[in-house]
């Protein structure tokens, strides 16, 4: 008897265990396939990733990214997938996911083992790094700017990456002297007014601002940091990880990536940002 009761507790106990994990194994994944949407986290002002054009439409290199990552998971699940672009900034784009306001951050978000202890991450869909960018031929390297007001966005790894490189160059006021504004647009318009020396961020960023008032801007020195983009994703959710993961090698084997970069990086456009790496193909 005692036998068979021991017997039946194990066999409760491993009945709990596979109902659990049936419960767990990828809400995102089914709050989609009955949703027949994903609530997509995106950037409204960071030109060229996900910005309103003179025509007020909601473009960029991101924007076309996860429109087509979208698609390809519609086309793996049989079914049509609508798109519902959500506006996130540095501050949003993870606190929406923990919140569960969205199923997917593309925003411009390099892949941070601080990060991923509240969210999981892609693997790396973009390639970037950090430099400086000053009025055109004012300064030569991040070390002439010593001493003076440079700006970065609140918040985010580059404002982190500059104050250690100002230290690193012999700046003791490196904090103090590091200036934090909200947005990419504050940074310009800071920078365009004088109100501080430089900007530091992502080095595409950069580009997009520069290219708004050609030849006004440049950027000097070398990279800072290499920033590696990933899509931020809801924490330990596995099928909606790997959903997200085969589409990105999807469009990366059939060269639809390469066309959406050329697009929006390529040497025909005002962003041109040559490609320096490949995404990670699984066989």
């Amino acid at each position: 008897m005692k036998v068979r009761l021991t017997s039946l507790v194990l066999a409760i106990v491993a009945l709990m265990t596979l109902l659990a994990g049936s419960a767990w194994s990828g809400p995102t994944y089914s709050k989609v396939m009955k949703e027949g949407k994903v609530d997509v986290g995106l950037m409204y002002n960071s030109i060229p990733a996900a910005f309103f054009n003179e025509k007020n439409e909601w473009v960029g290199f991101d924007i076309d990214v996860a429109t087509e990552v979208v698609s390809r998971i519609g086309q793996s699940m049989g079914k049509d997938l609508a798109i519902n672009k959500v506006k996130v900034n540095n501050k949003t784009r993870i606190s929406f996911l923990t919140s569960n306001r969205i199923d997917l951050s593309v925003a411009n978000m390099t892949h941070k083992r601080e990060r991923d202890k509240s969210i999981d991450f892609s693997i790396t869909y973009f390639f970037d790094g950090q430099k400086v960018m000053t009025k055109k031929g004012k300064y030569q390297s991040p070390k002439d700017l010593l001493g003076k007001r440079v700006c970065a966005m609140q918040g985010t790894t580059s404002e982190k990456n500059l104050i250690n490189l100002l230290k690193s160059l012999g700046d003791p006021n490196a904090e103090k002297n590091v200036i934090s504004y909200q947005t990419a647009p504050d940074c310009f318009l800071a920078l365009a007014q004088g109100k501080v020396e430089a900007w530091s961020t992502d080095s595409t960023i950069l580009l997009g601002f520069a290219a708004k008032q050609p030849g006004k801007f440049e950027l000097i020195g070398d990279f800072i940091s290499d920033e590696p983009y990933g899509m931020g994703l809801p924490e330990d959710d596995s099928k909606w990880r790997d959903a997200i993961n085969f589409a990105i090698q999807d469009i990366w084997n059939d060269g639809t990536y390469m066309k959406i970069y050329n697009k929006w990086y390529g040497p025909d456009t005002p962003y041109y940002f040559p490609m320096t790496a490949k995404v990670e193909l699984w066989p």
